[in-house]
């Protein structure tokens, strides 16, 4: 009976160790519509004589800016031409890094502003994380062309709206003209998700009988979505490890999934203080980063909760006062955070204001003035430079005159805190697509020039 109960080696079960290794789950595709930007050809340029604002706070009085096959090359003093360079006298002038605005609807809602091109909001329900802005940009939008010529904006981020508390991707895209967006969309850029907190979701969907109607209920919802994604996310990371069954997709998870694996970028619509303290702490409750507060009219009020969690905020420089939570405004909110050390920048959320980001500036250096404390001209560049691109996960390669970036660089034709400045000559990746004294290098979209003259209507 005993020797029943025996087997012989062979027949010995296999331990754990020795089971056959199942190969790794296939990831989906993290960038399914890639960027196909391609610079437009320049020539090698020294700008000579100049007043220059680096973006990073730097300053060079009568400098030389030297930008060559699409890149800062040098900046300095003086600087010997290379044969062959454009050289250009800007006595008088300064020349600064590209503007950079961080908060854009332009594409989204392009002019002409009629229903038929109102595509920025999914208001549909209060999580729409599937949504990217991409997908309605249009990329013939006559606003490109006035944020360039009348702003020197280069770089920009365009978001869903906010009636949301999840209203979707972001994409930052180079000002320039293309037949898709995929054309100007920023290579290596990473995305963003837009959010919502406060009156916004409240009021849109609260009218409808259903979360959230109330800031308690913007929060639970959040932090119910974010549960959930936790969960998507140990589910699609152990598949990828292990391999198995795939789970199933959920587009609205792969971006919350997305921003818990720290790829994509958090900016966060958000007005009051103690609001934005809330979602700090969310944020840390579920594992992510809050990478910037946009609007943030109390920042002020938590300067020192903002730099010590590393989060930004994009502000106005005094648009206040147009419903309650942005009642409580001050024009020295961006200075403030300056002074104390926080990440802080100028954003335009306007088809119009994205073309005097300059002057919104000056308007912050003259409240701060006022009130008592000077911010220099090289260092207030800052926030329409360098701090945007690190905000938008760039300032690697743009943001600053730097040798080896991209050469996106603006000449003013005087002051450009002035009023009456105004850029006259912009280039992006050194190629010059505006002059102001030469009025065929104006960009026009195509929407444009197929419009008909005057009388040529049937």
């Amino acid at each position: 009976m005993l020797t029943a109960c025996t087997t012989s080696s062979g027949d010995r079960p296999k331990s754990a160790s020795a089971a056959p290794k199942r190969d790794p789950g296939k990831p989906y595709d993290r960038n399914p519509y890639p960027s196909t930007y391609r610079a437009y050809p320049g020539v090698p340029t020294l700008l000579t004589n100049v007043t220059i604002l680096d973006g990073e706070g730097g300053r060079i009085d009568r400098g030389a800016v030297l930008f060559r096959d699409g890149k800062i090359v040098e900046i300095g003093q003086s600087i010997a031409a290379p044969e062959g360079a454009s050289v250009i006298d800007g006595q008088g002038k300064y020349v600064t890094p590209g503007v950079i605005d961080v908060h854009s609807h332009l594409g989204d809602y392009p002019s002409p502003s009629v229903d038929a091109h109102s595509d920025g909001n999914e208001m549909t329900g209060p999580v729409t994380a599937e949504v990217w802005a991409e997908h309605s940009v249009w990329p013939q939008d006559p606003g490109f062309s006035r944020a360039l010529t009348n702003g020197g904006v280069t770089t920009l981020q365009i978001l869903p709206g906010s009636a949301n508390l999840f209203g979707g991707r972001s994409v930052t895209l180079k000002n320039v003209y293309a037949r898709t967006m995929q054309g100007m969309k920023f290579p290596g850029a990473p995305y963003g998700l837009k959010m919502a907190c406060g009156e916004n979701p409240k009021r849109v969907y609260g009218g409808k009988g259903r979360m959230p109607s109330t800031r308690m209920g913007n929060i639970a919802v959040d932090r119910g979505t974010w549960a959930r994604a936790q969960d998507y996310k140990k589910r699609w990371d152990r598949y990828e490890k292990d391999g198995g069954e795939a789970p199933g997709r959920d587009i609205a998870m792969d971006t919350l999934r997305g921003v818990l694996a720290g790829e994509i970028l958090v900016h966060n619509h958000c007005y009051r203080a103690d609001e934005m303290a809330i979602v700090l702490d969310m944020a840390k409750e579920f594992g992510y980063k809050v990478g910037t507060f946009h609007h943030a009219v109390e920042a002020y009020k938590i300067a020192d909760l903002l730099k010590a969690s590393g989060t930004c905020a994009a502000v106005w420089a005094d648009w206040w006062g147009f419903k309650m939570e942005s009642y409580d405004a001050i024009e020295e909110n961006l200075a403030i955070l300056e002074r104390e050390g926080a990440c802080a920048m100028i954003h335009s959320d306007d088809s119009n204001g994205i073309q005097r980001l300059n002057q919104e500036i000056a308007k912050v250096r003259a409240a701060a003035k006022r009130a008592g404390y000077d911010i220099p001209e090289e260092r207030a560049w800052k926030w329409a430079a360098i701090t945007p691109a690190k905000a938008l996960g760039i300032a690697d390669v743009t943001g600053s005159l730097k040798p080896g970036k991209m050469a996106d660089v603006v000449l003013w034709n005087g002051n450009p805190f002035s009023v009456y400045t105004r850029p006259e000559k912009v280039w992006i990746d050194g190629a010059l697509l505006y002059d102001a004294l030469d009025p065929k290098r104006r960009p026009v979209s195509d929407f444009e020039l197929g419009q008909p003259g005057e009388g040529d209507v049937k």
